[in-house]
């Protein structure tokens, strides 16, 4: 019973709890894709400045490959939760859940930090925005932004759900006043 033990409350909040979990990672598939399918659609093209697209900066590739990394880990994730013929099962999930979380945080960051000189340039270096003269390309470069925030949320949480799954497994530490005690020292 995933050691809950007889207690039938105590094996319904475990089923409860990972149905959340199965959701969460459920959830961060369509997120990702859609981030992904929505910076890959921007372009946009202005008579002063060209064409601007996603490859154009190596942030928005970035995004783009961590959110398809994202996307298909969540699947073969929910593939590994359901079944558990992993021995290592809960380190598994633990270090991969938090490996991607800080992929999307990274990702995240550099593509916030190209629309943020987008939008307001840094004059200091003469950058001047280009965000009123691409403004769709903008635009759709913050929906994808926001969907793959959305998915760094779920995995944020479940990072956290996968650190309590492992870390719940075993006992506190005794103190070392108390292992001195007992050793007679």
């Amino acid at each position: 019973m995933d050691g809950v033990g007889s207690n039938p409350k105590m094996h319904s909040q475990s089923k409860a709890f990972h149905f959340f979990e199965l959701a969460l990672r459920l959830c961060v598939i369509p997120l990702t894709l859609s981030s992904l399918l929505v910076i890959v659609s921007s372009n946009q093209t202005s008579d002063l400045y060209g064409t601007v697209e996603f490859n154009n900066l190596s942030g928005f590739k970035y995004l783009i490959s961590i959110n398809a990394i994202s996307g298909v880990y969540s699947l073969g994730s929910v593939f590994i939760s359901k079944s558990r013929c992993f021995k290592m099962y809960d380190w598994v999930l633990f270090v991969l859940d938090q490996m991607t979380t800080y992929l999307m945080v990274t990702s995240g960051s550099a593509v916030s930090e190209i629309l943020y000189l987008a939008e307001k340039g840094d004059r200091e270096v003469s950058w001047s925005e280009v965000c009123s003269y691409f403004g769709s390309f903008c635009q759709k470069t913050k929906v994808s932004l926001g969907l793959h925030f959305v998915a760094l949320l779920c995995f944020i949480v479940l990072s956290l759900i996968s650190a309590f799954r492992l870390f719940s497994k075993f006992d506190a530490p005794s103190s070392s006043l108390a292992n001195m005690e007992e050793n007679g020292k």
